[in-house]
């Protein structure tokens, strides 16, 4: 004997009307008042603005002071750009060593991202700065270098002595960035050994 359970529950709803009391909602609404009141405090509204005030102004500030207090470099734009991964020309048009064959992408990617690597290591100080200077200008020569080859390689078509000219460029700047980095390692050894012998 099967019974259809939503009318079974129906019925009984019907049968058994609910109601409140007459005063029921008038004396809920009563404790509702009593514990949670209609004005919220206007403090903890204008107390979050000026937290939120407070921490615009701090990071403001201090965005302000790391600006003004960091030493930059005063390294002419032109050297700045040591490995320009764009076509030489500037025009947007041509090819560059990595357009001639995957290998020679691979080899193009391989020394770019280990020149960027380099410099990107680089510590620069005030003890340092000359020294980076003179290698920074040699960069930068080897750079218009490289641009004029690939000049060359656009004017008269892929040939030999270009190719394997831009890749010894290639070889030639991340060698000199290593003897940098060599260079400034020893000079800060010997700096830490100069003020060691000081203390003792």
């Amino acid at each position: 004997m099967a019974r259809d359970l939503r009318k079974l529950f129906e019925k009984e709803r019907e049968q058994k009307r609910f109601t409140m009391e007459d005063r029921h909602e008038g004396r809920f609404l009563a404790k509702l008042e009593k514990e949670l009141p209609n004005n919220p405090p206007k403090k903890k509204v204008f107390s979050l603005w000026m937290q939120i005030a407070a921490s615009v102004v701090v990071a403001l500030g201090l965005s302000i002071y790391y600006f003004n207090n960091t030493d930059p470099i005063d390294v002419p734009e032109e050297q700045v750009t040591v490995v320009d991964r764009d076509n030489s020309n500037g025009s947007g048009e041509g090819m560059s060593l990595g357009d001639l064959s995957p290998d020679l992408k691979k080899i193009e990617t391989y020394y770019t991202t280990n020149i960027n690597l380099q410099l990107s290591d680089l510590d620069v100080d005030p003890e340092n700065k000359e020294l980076m200077d003179s290698y920074m200008e040699r960069l930068a020569e080897l750079n218009k270098e490289y641009h004029r080859l690939n000049e060359e390689l656009n004017e008269l078509g892929p040939n030999d002595q270009t190719i394997n000219a831009l890749i010894k460029n290639l070889q030639l700047r991340l060698q000199l960035l290593q003897k940098l980095k060599t260079k400034l390692n020893q000079l800060k050894s010997s700096k830490n050994e100069q003020e060691s012998s000081n203390i003792v």
